[in-house]
């Protein structure tokens, strides 16, 4: 197994401190609003690497964390009239809701900052001692340029840094470089007693006190969005390393970013989305499948298209997950049609491919080592799907042969479908559920199609076939395909 090194800027072989165990720690959410695409995202791509690694046998314990105190809770809290706690407890709830609903697993431990301050107290006390920190006035400061290679993770050079600095230096620091460990208390915040007097943790110190205190001075992979990178994760390194001495982090993985149509995701643009706001409109496995498609470190883009709908109200409609639900669509289809030939009664015959079915996991694995390509292994899983729809239409071709062939694969379609938490669901409730929400947003409903298909059936019957071309034909400008089987005529929408 092969894992992209963003400390090395290369691919290297995947070898843990331990045999068969994986100290794995990502950055989790500051609890002041609802969580938005970019943290599905990152958890989902996380997930996915967190399940592929319990999968090939590795003992995983995963801490990921909540910041549950910072400039941005504080200020919410005031605005709302709250109390801190009651706000970001309100937050982790609704983390907990769209985690479960995308299939994103809980991690092995879940740290809030809160319940830490002693553990980051201690550590800002080791970097006071070994000279990597200074208090002034209450404050508490990392002193930058003590660690020489500060910048070894991001690729900066503290002189460039130094020199790129275009603001007034503060009195209490010794460098514009140099970053808060502990911040002394202001009026109207919760504060926490220390040697250095009432006050409050500094946002990087935490992830590197609640990492440490459950993975050890070292472990295995570090995650987190590309935007932590610096100065975060750099933040984490110098304070980490200069209190232990000892290498933080064997391996830094970074999920891309999120664009909407090609520009960053903001606020300020007006291009901003929660993940409740995808919910409304799209199945969570449609959201997951759509990540999951896309490689971890690639950058994702959801485009994105504005129409009325049929009340004349402004609607926004996400193409990449229309996309992606057209896409998931036709796998259920397809598996739903191999499992009613598995399933059906008769002898099995000859297997088909034996070479194709022997290998499918195989394929599988192979995409999934490579820095867990989700990507090339849904690439892949795609041929599958191909394959299983020519050996289910292939003409004049025994039944029993296709059996035999479809009963070697299925089980594997499942093993993948539980690595990667998607196609998992009955076929017919997934279709059913895209159904009735297309045709919701087309205005339509099945019992006006039956209808449709009905006349249709009665022009046939009567040999009236220009009607019964020009029913097919309104039915497929409503994107509606009908099909005359033996057992009947079946429709679905294109």
């Amino acid at each position: 197994m092969k894992v992209y090194n963003t400390l090395t800027g290369k691919k290297e072989e995947f070898i843990t401190r331990e045999a068969n165990k994986v100290g794995m720690y990502v950055c989790g959410v500051t609890v002041y609003d609802y969580c938005h695409v970019g943290h599905a995202r990152a958890y989902l791509s996380f997930d996915a690497i967190h399940r592929y690694l319990s999968y090939k046998g590795y003992d995983v314990t995963y801490v990921r964390n909540f910041t549950d105190v910072d400039d941005k809770i504080i200020k919410r809290s005031q605005e709302a009239g709250i109390e801190i706690n009651e706000l970001t407890e309100k937050y982790i709830e609704a983390f907990y809701k769209d985690m479960r609903a995308l299939k994103i697993k809980d991690a092995t431990i879940e740290p809030k900052a809160t319940e830490h301050i002693e553990d980051m107290i201690k550590l800002i006390e080791e970097l006071i001692k070994n000279g990597y920190a200074y208090e002034s006035d209450g404050d508490v400061y990392y002193a930058v340029e003590k660690f020489t290679t500060y910048g070894k993770l991001s690729g900066r050079n503290i002189e460039d840094m130094i020199a790129g600095v275009r603001i007034t230096v503060s009195d209490k620091k010794r460098s514009p470089l140099d970053f808060a460990l502990w911040k002394k208390v202001k009026e109207g915040e919760k504060t926490w007693d220390s040697p250095w007097g009432p006050g409050r943790p500094g946002w990087h110190i935490e992830c590197s006190a609640m990492s440490t205190k459950y993975l050890g001075h070292t472990f295995d992979i570090h995650g987190g969005g590309k935007d932590l990178v610096f100065p975060h994760h750099e933040n984490e390194i110098a304070q980490t390393e200069g209190a232990t001495g000892h290498q933080y982090v064997k391996y830094w993985m970074h999920n891309g970013f999120v664009n909407i149509d090609g520009t960053k995701m903001s606020k300020s643009l007006g291009n901003f989305f929660t993940i409740g706001n995808l919910l409304e409109n799209y199945d969570p496995e449609v959201i997951r499948f759509f990540v999951l498609l896309n490689h971890y470190r690639s950058p994702i883009n959801f485009k994105v298209e504005k129409y009325q709908d049929n009340s004349g109200n402004d609607k926004i409609r996400f193409v990449s997950l229309d996309n992606a639900e057209d896409r998931l669509y036709n796998i259920y289809d397809t598996i739903e049609k191999m499992t009613q030939i598995v399933e059906a009664d008769g002898k099995l015959g000859v297997n088909l491919n034996e070479e194709f079915t022997s290998s499918i996991l195989t394929k599988f694995e192979e995409a999934m080592d490579d820095d867990f390509n989700t990507a090339a292994a849904l690439g892949e899983f795609s041929k599958v799907i191909r394959f299983i729809n020519d050996i289910i239409n292939k003409p004049k071709t025994k039944m029993k042969n296709k059996k035999a062939t479809l009963v070697e694969v299925l089980p594997q379609v499942k093993i993948i479908a539980s690595i990667l938490a998607i196609f998992e669901q009955k076929p017919q409730d997934y279709i059913s559920n895209v159904t009735d929400k297309r045709l919701t947003l087309k205005g339509l409903s099945k019992e006006m199609i039956l209808s449709k298909i009905e006349d249709r059936n009665r022009a046939k019957a009567d040999k009236n076939y220009d009607l019964s071309d020009q029913i097919r034909e309104e039915l497929l400008n409503m994107g509606v395909l009908i099909q005359d089987t033996a057992n009947g005529t079946v429709w679905r929408l294109k």
